[in-house]
Formats: C-alpha cells, structure tokens, sequence
C-alpha cells in the first residue's frame, strides 16, 4: 500500500466455472479500512462474506462489480475475459485510481479512459491473503457472482448452480449429461467428463 495514493485492488471470481460470468470487481478502500475477518474470499463462510461485502459497499471510498458474460468469454478466452473484466471495473470506479493491485501474476497496461493516461500497477501471487484492497474486491466479486448464480439456478434447475456456483461439480456434470448445456455454459471450455 502507497501512502496518500488511491490505490485500487481488482480480483475476479469464477474464473474456473463451467458456466455464466466472470464476476470482476475493484475497490477503494479508505486508509483507516479495519476488518480482522477480510481475507481470499474462498476461506471465509458464504455467511461471514455476506456481512464483509455489506461493509466494503458501506465504507469503500469506490467499489464497482463488472459481469463477463459466457458467450464473451467463449469469443477471447476466460484469462481474456477476467482482465478486461477488472479493466472496466476500474472504468466503472467513481474516483480515479492512481496505484493498481491485482490479485494472480497476469494483467496489461491500464488506460485511464478519463486523464487518458496509464496507470501504474502491480500483480501479486495470493494478493487477496496479502492486499486487503484485493481481497474485497475478492469478496464483492464472489458474493455479486453467487447471487447471479443462485438467480440462474432458478431459470435452469438440474444442475446444482445454487450450491455449486457452475463450478465443475459431479453434480454439475450430472446435470449436463441428463439435461445438455444451456445458453450460460461456456462452450470453450470442456463440459463434458
């Protein structure tokens, strides 16, 4: 963290699903931001993210979620998908940043749309156990995307999305093979075992 900088955190979740979006989310979080509990999203209950995404969206100084949806990441590939997702997380933050974490090891120069200038940035392995910027943009990427997916559970029953979250479950699997793929599944990736 940059003393006296904006500095942004982006993370994205469900990159590794087997349908619907890649939710990526970036966030601003004030320098006296406080929370023993926020932590990588994957840790924590799905009841204790729900409480952390209540405070971030409360107390972020900017917070934006940005959906990629299948069919876009069926056309440019999900790593494609996740960092154009996170760029227009940034795009969509009511304060420009000046700083840029991103949680993983892969990103690409980021254009201000607004000062048309680009944005230093730094990637970080585990940024979201290390970056606390990181790890609420981890959590309002998954607590957006488990909702989404709960809702779509609904649409398209059978298939376990309102547990599994169209990760590649055996219940999932099941599903595909009983009842075939819907509009949301990603068609580039492999759904079938």
């Amino acid at each position: 963290m940059i003393e006296g900088v904006a500095e942004a955190g982006c993370d994205e979740a469900g990159r590794g699903c087997l349908c619907g979006p890649v939710s990526c989310a970036a966030v601003i979080l004030p320098p006296d931001f406080e929370s023993a509990e926020l932590n990588d999203s994957k840790q924590l209950t799905a009841s204790i993210r729900e409480q952390l995404r209540v405070k971030i969206e409360r107390e972020a100084v900017a917070w934006a979620v940005v959906m990629v949806d299948a069919e876009e990441i069926d056309h440019i590939n999900i790593l494609n998908a996740s960092i154009v997702g996170m760029q227009r997380a940034l795009d969509a933050l009511s304060l420009r940043p000046e700083h840029i974490l991103v949680d993983g090891n892969k990103f690409r120069p980021y254009l201000d749309p607004q000062r048309m200038i680009d944005i230093p940035h730094h990637t970080v392995v585990k940024g979201d156990a290390t970056f606390m910027s990181i790890a609420a943009a981890s959590i309002l990427a998954k607590t957006h995307r488990d909702r989404l997916m709960k809702q779509y559970a609904e649409q398209y029953p059978g298939y376990g999305w309102e547990d599994n979250m169209g990760y590649p479950t055996k219940a999932h699997y099941e599903g595909i093979r009983r009842q075939g793929i819907t509009p949301l599944h990603r068609k580039s990736f492999k759904l079938y075992k």
